[in-house]
């Protein structure tokens, strides 16, 4: 198993578009807004990802500094502490569940940080990395972050 790493900011009134938000509406792929289920970020593009890890400390790294970026600008700080978000994330992904946080953030603004199980108990999406390229490992697959996801 691997962990394919997600995120997307936006006007939270955006994500009252539930057709775009799933796999069978034909402008989900195109879509920015992060899916209704988690497991369906895998019929997404691969350019949607933002890092993939073969590692859950790795992984754990990632959500931490992607939390970091949101930290200063949530509209209600520190409802959960960040080390009770990462103890519950390294068990479950650990356990091959998926681990996605959803967070308002000031003017109105919606997060979505999300690390996806791959292959996925609940969806039968194929890795969009080995889909879309032919790339053989996950280790030289880099992160990135398209400007539609990237935090205030």
């Amino acid at each position: 198993m691997h962990w394919h790493a997600y995120q997307w900011t936006g006007a939270g009134v955006e994500r009252e578009n539930e057709a775009d938000r799933r796999p069978d509406s034909p402008d989900f792929r195109a879509s920015a807004l992060p899916p209704m289920r988690t497991g369906d970020w895998l019929a997404k593009p691969a350019s949607r990802i933002a890092a993939s890890f073969d590692d859950v400390e790795a992984a754990i790294g990632w959500l931490t500094a992607a939390y970091g970026e949101i930290r200063d600008v949530l509209h209600t700080p520190d409802r959960v502490p960040l080390e009770d978000r990462l103890a519950a994330a390294r068990d479950l992904l650990r356990r091959g569940v998926d681990v996605q946080w959803g967070e308002w953030l000031q003017g109105g603004r919606f997060a979505t940080i999300g690390m996806i199980c791959c292959p996925n108990r609940h969806v039968s999406h194929p890795c969009p990395i080995r889909r879309g390229a032919g790339v053989a490992g996950l280790r030289g697959h880099s992160p990135r972050a398209s400007s539609s996801s990237r935090y205030p």
